[in-house]
């Protein structure tokens, strides 16, 4: 049976793409470039071996091979991927990033969560996300409209179960020890934070990763007026969800028709740069920071309620 020329395209499930991979074809060793590409001779009763650390060994026939020549290389699952916007994108779609927004400020563990790069790549993948999620074409600024609403109620009611939170049982916080769940150094971080900036801590702690988990807990355990933290709730919820779906979006169309260059390509950057910039400020207040005794209110929270 005559051989012919193949070309594929490597890939794992969340579009990422699996450079300088090892494919192993009726006993010849050929391997990806850096774009995943690679091309061999084959048969259609051949099967591609492809062997990559990451991955393991994963075996296609070349029969199975789609159309587009894409060929989607499953990596198996690992606490990292909890880390990867995409796996939420793929395996939850429009109602699991709700969830996610709604974690990060309204539960305690949400902080290790991907808010700023989930937003970010959602904002990219609107169109497809509404489509799939609520069963209906809602066009392109629809969709937009849509997601944005939907994410900023999330995030909104997220900052409001963190308030009542640490309205009810701030005083056993700064009483709990420490787990890798929970560092009592986040609330301390927090409140120092909040005491700087006053009101607004509420909205500039919706761009900062770990703080913006803390930051409405620390408003309750302040006791700060309901509708004031609502106002400012609302404010900087809308603001962070408005600013990082319509980033992606927009500058995915533009990259896209001014330079041919497709963002979808380079997920794995984008997530490293957002975090990189989003992070700076906590990574620089660690570092820099020195340890401080407790404050008034650590202390006061400490003392049951009828003490204080």
């Amino acid at each position: 049976m005559a051989q012919d020329s193949v070309k594929i395209n490597l890939q794992n499930q969340y579009g990422s793409r699996l450079k300088e991979a090892n494919v192993l074809v009726d006993g010849i060793s050929y391997k990806t470039d850096l774009k995943g590409d690679v091309t061999f001779k084959a048969t259609t009763a051949d099967s591609i071996v492809v062997d990559q650390l990451a991955l393991g060994k994963s075996s296609v026939a070349v029969k199975d091979i789609p159309a587009n020549d894409i060929v989607v290389i499953y990596k198996p699952f690992s606490w990292k991927d909890l880390l990867t916007p995409m796996f939420y994108i793929i395996n939850g779609g429009l109602w699991l990033i709700i969830f996610i927004i709604f974690a990060e400020t309204g539960l305690l563990a949400g902080f290790f969560l991907p808010g700023d790069s989930l937003l970010f790549i959602t904002g990219i993948y609107a169109v497809e996300l509404i489509n799939k999620g609520l069963g209906f074409s809602a066009g392109e600024y629809g969709s937009l409209f849509l997601l944005i609403l939907l994410v900023s109620i999330a995030g909104i009611i997220g900052n409001a179960a963190g308030y009542w939170f640490g309205l009810k049982s701030g005083p056993f916080l700064y009483q709990r020890k420490d787990t890798w769940i929970f560092k009592k150094k986040y609330l301390y971080q927090a409140h120092d934070f909040y005491e700087k900036h006053g009101g607004g801590a509420v909205v500039i702690a919706r761009f900062l990763p770990i703080i913006r988990t803390f930051a409405p807990i620390v408003a309750g355990i302040v006791k700060m007026d309901k509708k004031k933290f609502m106002f400012f709730n609302v404010i900087g919820c809308v603001a962070w969800v408005l600013t990082m779906i319509l980033a992606g979006h927009f500058l995915q169309k533009w990259l896209m028709s001014s330079f041919d260059f497709d963002l979808k390509e380079h997920l794995e950057l984008i997530v490293i740069g957002i975090v990189l910039v989003t992070t700076a400020p906590v990574i620089i207040k660690l570092v820099t920071g020195k340890a401080k005794k407790p404050t008034n209110l650590q202390a006061t929270e400490q003392l049951p309620p009828n003490e204080k």
